[in-house]
């Protein structure tokens, strides 16, 4: 029971908390240490991406006294080793992590009740249905944009390596692992398109995946961004349809 101070509106302690209330531990933190290394990769990415296919007017001046470009550049490519070394490691850790540590790598596509959990949750980020579901790790919307952003990476990563490549030479261990993107783009302007047009289905995805985030926390009566934070679901009510994992 709360006790109150006798002064309006304020209490001095509070003796029992919400009922209800049912904490997980979900996202581990090299889990954590990756979505957050993955999202300063990506926004640095995306900057300076535009900047290079975009280049900003030239400077006053001697050339040689400015390295504007040069640094630009420089950024992009440190952004993208972190990027793909942090994909990496983050795939192996699917195989020694807990269950949700492997989620995003598979989609159950052969499973009807997660077909019928997407077409739920797709509803319910429509706002046509009233009660949201409760999952302990991604719900099937979230296990769905999660698998096509580990996909779109792999993706980035690939063609931004056939190109720094085709920049550092063929005898370059770049171009020796991803040269073979050449044969599928034999023009190389289509691969510098379609890496461009890659960062802005990126720049999408993070725009509707921080609304879902934000709708989640504030409707949904479970955490969504302190889980990222501290890796613990918490969940505010308990829901007459119980957990899903």
């Amino acid at each position: 029971m709360a006790q109150a101070s006798g002064l309006p509106g304020v209490i001095d302690r509070v003796d029992e908390r919400a009922p209800r209330r049912q904490t997980v531990y979900v996202y581990q933190a090299p889990v954590r240490i990756w979505h957050w290394t993955t999202v300063l990769c990506i926004t640095v990415l995306a900057i300076t991406g535009y900047l290079i296919g975009s280049p900003p007017p030239s400077l006053s001046g001697e050339a040689s006294a400015h390295y504007q470009m040069g640094y630009i550049r420089f950024a992009h490519f440190a952004a993208g080793y972190v990027l793909a070394i942090g994909l990496v490691c983050r795939f192996l850790w699917a195989f020694v992590g807990n269950k949700w540590s492997r989620q995003i790598f598979v989609v159950p596509v052969w499973d009807r009740t997660w077909w019928r959990g997407l077409i739920y949750e797709i509803k319910w980020y429509m706002f046509l249905v009233r009660d949201p579901k409760k999952y302990i790790g991604h719900n099937p919307a979230g296990h769905a944009s999660m698998f096509a952003l580990v996909l779109m990476l792999i993706f980035m990563i690939c063609t931004g390596f056939a190109m720094y490549g085709e920049g550092a030479g063929i005898e370059s261990w770049q171009y020796r692992m991803f040269g073979w993107v050449f044969d599928i783009f034999p023009n190389s302007q289509d691969v510098h398109t379609w890496h461009h047009l890659g960062m802005w289905g990126i720049v999408v995805f993070v725009i509707g995946h921080v609304y879902a985030a934000v709708r989640e926390d504030i409707l949904s009566r479970q955490s969504m961004i302190s889980s990222i934070v501290s890796g613990e679901r918490v969940f505010r009510d308990d829901y007459r349809d119980g957990f899903r994992d």
